[in-house]
């Protein structure tokens, strides 16, 4: 092969011959983005100046913690000689190739091989269990994919997980080991590893290195080579997939399509086919990595497109855009919804901020298909919203893009899952938050519970074993797949492993394991309420739905958590945690008592006694008509993570 040339990409639609739609899936930290960063560079649409780590890593929280949050889609040339054993192709598409090959090298040159210059359209996916959705969808607007393996440390929970979904969408699959410049890589244990477990030989596994992009341009050869170019119908009906969408403050919605059939052009009028809402389109595009306006996009091409409309409502993940004066008669199939596994009530701490926040919650729905929200009130916090995610982490990211990216100061509650609770009389109940966990006779509760793979080396099973036990977990099956990995598969309750199941899991195993996991349906389980009363009134911010065995630590902790963060009163205020109407653990602050025994300095005990009973007196009277009042900072403290890691000890 001769050097790659490089070229700037073409306005004018491109055949769907020379488009390569392809991503790269991976386990977190096996250098997705730096792989991307050094085919950015290669393929010359990023010069080497305005280069930086993760590239293609726009917000700030990705680059702080070193993660990929959000797919990113770029747009990226790449020309290759034609060789007598390439793919056969028509006269007229050699004619194309040969214009192309003319227009990037400046016109013909006596017997050098004919040049072609394809275009490569990547996702860069996230790896974190949580973000399994924002792949699924990248998967479904692709037909390869670049199974990435961190050559030290050889297949992770993830990369299974990964690897299924590329299967189930048919995708062609190129392994690739990455990391082959560390000194603990392993490159021929860990394609031996890769080849038992897809199918092909190990030397058919590419070895590169995103880091001093060793490999990267052969592993471009192989994505030209192997991935299938896509397919559609250009004669036919416009019909494009929404996959993903972002809300720019200036230019209102701009939207992420994959075209799979027809022509988009600029100035046209398009037709959302599920809202029936139609608009003009005022700038269509390529993202390459930054927008890049072109005259239309044709079949297999990925792009943006610009309406000027300011509704996020009117733009949906998984919708089917086509032109409003030849609309094509079928949408196309879309994606399936994401399912929330953990819930949690977001609160502003000031409520003149709720309407704030439901913007915030809007928009970011808009760029985060899988944020499902509703409204909520609580006694104790006002106004707020009851929000499913699909993980601690998905939590903990939305929590912090909403006080980054829309100055809110929000109070989080306990996360839960959602319960069915079957009552005496056959009535069924969903119960996404313990306040909604109803009184009476209770039949049965069920809960839901997940299919998980752990990977461990193999000298871990014991602690592994004892660890999921102890989380009321049932051991499924375990397999090696090596000398010294083992892949072990149980059946665990989601509420156990949603805190800290990860973080335990870590430790145990001196941060070796990894973890996937996905639902597996519900069972029943012997769950009660737990309710906290401060002076028998009940504050339902601070209930919990735990196991009954479980029950009795939670309300103890909790309990003397509160007794250190409500500030004493001047009367007795006592702490109870129960579930119904037993109580089941008790703390009390003491009341703040002036000391009424100072002037008497001697004298008859009778003196003393009739001042203490005064005051006892006064105290019953006070406590009476008092009520506790709970300060911001002890709901911010008793609900934050500290309080997790209290309920699960």
């Amino acid at each position: 092969m001769s050097p790659m040339a490089r070229s700037a990409l073409k306005p004018h639609a491109t055949p769907p011959e020379l488009i390569r739609n392809f991503c790269i899936i991976a386990h977190i930290d096996h250098g997705k983005s730096t792989l991307a960063d050094r085919m950015l560079q290669l393929t010359g649409i990023v010069e080497d100046r305005l280069m930086r780590a993760q590239y293609l890593d726009r917000m700030d929280i990705e680059r702080e913690r070193g993660i990929t949050i959000k797919s990113q889609a770029v747009r990226m040339p790449w020309s290759v000689e034609t060789t007598s054993e390439a793919s056969p192709v028509s006269a007229e598409q050699e004619d194309v190739r040969a214009q192309r090959a003319s227009s990037l090298s400046g016109g013909p040159r006596g017997a050098e091989p004919p040049v072609s210059s394809y275009c490569l359209n990547m996702i860069d996916t996230p790896g974190h269990v949580d973000f399994t959705y924002e792949v699924s969808r990248s998967l479904a607007a692709c037909e390869g994919a670049v199974l990435l393996v961190d050559a030290a440390q050889g297949i992770e929970a993830q990369t299974l997980a990964n690897l299924y979904l590329a299967m189930e969408n048919d995708l062609e699959i190129i392994p690739v080991l990455n990391k082959i410049d560390l000194p603990a890589a392993q490159p021929e244990k860990y394609a031996a590893e890769i080849a038992g477990l897809i199918g092909c030989d190990p030397d058919d596994v590419m070895r590169v290195s995103g880091k001093t992009g060793e490999g990267v341009e052969a592993l471009l050869d192989r994505i030209v080579e192997v991935i299938p170019p896509p397919t559609g119908d250009p004669d036919a009906p416009a019909r494009a997939m929404i996959f993903d969408s972002v809300y720019d403050t200036y230019r209102g919605v701009v939207t992420y399509v994959r075209v799979v059939d027809g022509h988009l052009s600029p100035r046209e009028r398009i037709e959302m086919m599920s809202t029936k809402a139609s608009h003009e389109l005022l700038e269509i595009g390529v993202i390459s990595p930054e927008p890049v306006p072109s005259d239309g996009l044709g079949v297999g091409e990925v792009g943006y497109l610009i309406t000027g409309v300011k509704d996020v409502r009117q733009s949906r993940v998984g919708d089917t855009i086509t032109n409003l004066r030849k609309p094509a008669a079928e949408p196309l199939g879309g994606y399936r919804d994401p399912r929330p596994m953990v819930f949690s009530g977001l609160y502003p701490i000031d409520g003149s901020d709720y309407p704030v926040l439901r913007d915030a919650l809007d928009k970011l729905k808009l760029n985060d298909a899988a944020l499902v929200y509703e409204p909520e009130t609580s006694a104790a916090l006002g106004f707020g919203f009851r929000v499913g995610f699909l993980g601690m982490l998905h939590l903990e990211i939305v929590r912090e893009r909403l006080e980054r990216e829309f100055d809110l100061d929000l109070i989080s509650t306990l996360p839960n899952v959602e319960y069915e609770v079957v009552m005496e009389d056959g009535s069924h109940v969903e119960v996404t938050n313990p306040s909604e966990f109803p009184s009476g006779k209770i039949r049965s509760v069920t809960e839901p519970v997940v299919r998980a793979t752990i990977l461990v080396p193999s000298e871990f099973i014991g602690a592994v074993m004892e660890l999921c036990q102890s989380r009321r977990g049932s051991l499924r099956g375990m397999d090696y797949l090596s000398e010294d990995r083992v892949e072990m598969r149980y059946t665990l309750p989601l509420a156990e492993i949603v805190f800290d199941f990860f973080d335990s899991l870590k430790s145990r195993t001196r941060g070796y394991a990894s973890l996937d996991y996905e639902p597996d349906g519900s069972q029943e389980a012997d769950l009660v309420k737990v309710d906290i009363l401060l002076q028998g009134d009940q504050v339902d911010a601070f209930s919990a739905i735990v196991h009954k065995d479980a029950a009795y630590a939670y309300g103890v902790r909790m309990a003397s958590k509160l007794r250190e963060l409500i500030p004493r009163q001047q009367f007795e205020v006592p702490i109870q945690a129960a579930i119904g109407s037993r109580v089941i653990a008790r703390e009390t602050i003491r009341a703040i008592r002036k000391d009424v025994l100072a002037k008497c300095y001697g004298g008859d005990i009778s003196r003393k006694r009739k001042l203490l009973e005064k005051q006892k007196e006064g105290k019953k009277r006070m406590k009476m008509v008092g009520t506790v009042e709970v300060p911001q900072e002890a709901f911010i403290a008793a609900l934050s993570n500290e309080a997790v890691e209290t309920k699960k000890k």
